[in-house]
């Protein structure tokens, strides 16, 4: 088993990168502070910005769909609020290794750290972003709910995709400089397709429970949005999020075994 681990670059280099988590979590702080270096409120002004989105949104929405505010606007900045996590990371993984040529291709750190540091990077600016929610909840005199802790397993699981996610991504984009417009355009239908700005009630209601249950986004949002609503989610969304998680992460390992070493070289 040794022998195997260590004849397989992709494993030997996750694992590699798992181990230095610290100098990802230091590379991600540095990151931000170079991001918002000489800005007053720092990552904040995404948190501004989403609050805004939401506001607009959830009151327009709301009364385009006739709903009740109070429970319509706490779904629209938890499914905002995640999906700005979820879509950040997709379309920064597409940059990850161009924008990390240098350090590539001068320090022998695991490739995987970088993927690490966009990860803890988004998420970071995710925690800032999630204080919005009891605020809007405030607002519309909605209470919170002790569900709320059944999020954070829910949080994992949507890491975990989101990693192998980022590193398949991450793979193809390197090789193929095309790829990011096309995953920027499978972003935006995805926005419209999940249940974000529009509640799952509408395309049930409309015989649609295959097409959204065949949507693993709508899975990974569930997780967190549903226990945050003060619901339970489905055996059926843990279900799906797992399996996306196990079986992503071995074709993503499978193709990181494969490519791996001609990373720096496509560079």
């Amino acid at each position: 088993m040794t022998l195997k681990i260590h004849s397989s670059p992709g494993f030997s280099d996750v694992f590699s990168g798992i181990l230095k988590i610290k100098l990802a979590v230091y590379l991600a702080h540095s990151d931000i502070r170079r991001r918002y270096r000489r800005s007053s409120l720092g990552p904040f002004w995404i948190t501004l910005s989403t609050a805004i989105m939401i506001a607009t949104i959830g009151v327009l929405f709301g009364r385009l769909f006739k709903s009740d505010i109070s429970n319509f606007v706490p779904f629209i900045a938890a499914g905002l609020i995640l999906w700005t996590f979820i879509s950040t990371v997709i379309n920064e993984s597409c940059n990850v290794f161009p924008s990390s040529e240098p350090i590539i291709k001068q320090l022998p750190i695991p490739l995987f750290v970088h993927i690490e540091r966009l990860i803890i990077r988004n998420l970071i600016i995710f925690f800032h972003n999630i204080v919005i929610f009891p605020l809007a909840c405030l607002i519309v005199q909605k209470s919170l709910s002790w569900t709320f802790l059944i999020s954070i397993p829910g949080l994992f699981i949507l890491v975990l995709n989101l990693t192998w996610v980022a590193l398949l991504v991450g793979i193809v984009c390197a090789r193929y400089r095309d790829i990011p417009q096309i995953v920027a355009s499978l972003l935006q239908i995805a926005f419209y397709v999940t249940p974000i700005i529009w509640q799952p009630s509408l395309l049930n209601a409309r015989g649609g429970v295959f097409f959204l249950n065949t949507n693993p986004l709508f899975h990974w949002i569930e997780l967190i949005r549903q226990p945050l609503l003060g619901g339970i989610p489905s055996v059926f969304n843990w279900s799906i999020s797992v399996a996306t998680a196990l079986i992503g992460w071995l074709v993503t390992i499978y193709i990181y075994n494969k490519y791996k070493q001609r990373i720096a070289y496509w560079l």
